[in-house]
């Protein structure tokens, strides 16, 4: 028996295997993920990332993030403070915000390891094209709505996976470092587990909300 590592529901069943790696589904949150012990060690992930060219000026690369950059910036206050949560290598969307007017601090256990900035609390935080990289989502998902002020915004970017028909060939299943994959209905899982609301604010973003009355756990 294989627990989902986003809603922690027993309830798994096999999915697909395709070239050896094999797949689970969730019959709870809808997630389909890598068997644990198919994950990449630390340093064939870090090997990988090293393959990324996310620059902090690309122009298309910042036309990319603007998709969850720009919904999310008409919900905020001005001069919100955030937390960029897997910022990478070249941390984009930190700069795009802080341009925005928001003031911004960055973590990445591998790129920006700095630990005084899970010590604090948020206006909201961040994750673009990191959730399919967690190991334990839900673990990831509860340490990030500690990190949230009471009406905080939690505002996330994977590509979400509509088609089973075209799993085995996707290209976002290809990335050896994406171990679990999101519908829509499973963020909203997510959001519903915690006592959030959820908005699927456009193609494969979420942006979920913690109730101005709840207190941190």
């Amino acid at each position: 028996m294989i627990a989902c590592p986003v809603c922690r529901a027993p309830g798994t069943e096999s999915f697909q295997t395709v070239e050896t790696r094999r797949y689970r589904r969730c019959e709870t949150c809808a997630a389909t993920f890598l068997v644990p012990d198919q994950h990449p060690t630390l340093e064939e992930a870090v090997a990988h990332y090293g393959h990324h060219r996310n620059e902090v000026g690309d122009p298309a690369y910042r036309r990319f993030l603007s998709r969850l950059a720009v919904p999310l910036c008409q919900v905020l206050a001005p001069g919100a403070s955030g937390l960029d949560y897997g910022c990478g290598p070249g941390p984009a969307l930190a700069d795009m915000l802080e341009a925005a007017g928001h003031r911004m601090a960055i973590y990445d256990p591998i790129f920006a390891p700095h630990q005084e900035v899970l010590e604090t609390r948020y206006d909201f935080v961040t994750c673009t094209e990191v959730a399919e990289h967690f190991y334990r989502p839900a673990d990831e998902f509860d340490r990030i709505g500690r990190l949230l002020t009471p009406g905080g915004w939690f505002a996330v970017m994977t590509q979400f996976q509509t088609d089973d028909s075209q799993f085995s060939r996707w290209h976002y299943r290809r990335d050896p470092t994406h171990v679990v994959f999101y519908r829509a209905d499973t963020l909203r899982e997510v959001a519903r587990q915690r006592g959030w609301t959820c908005l699927i604010a456009g193609r494969d973003v979420a942006l979920m909300q913690v109730p101005v009355n709840q207190s941190p756990t």
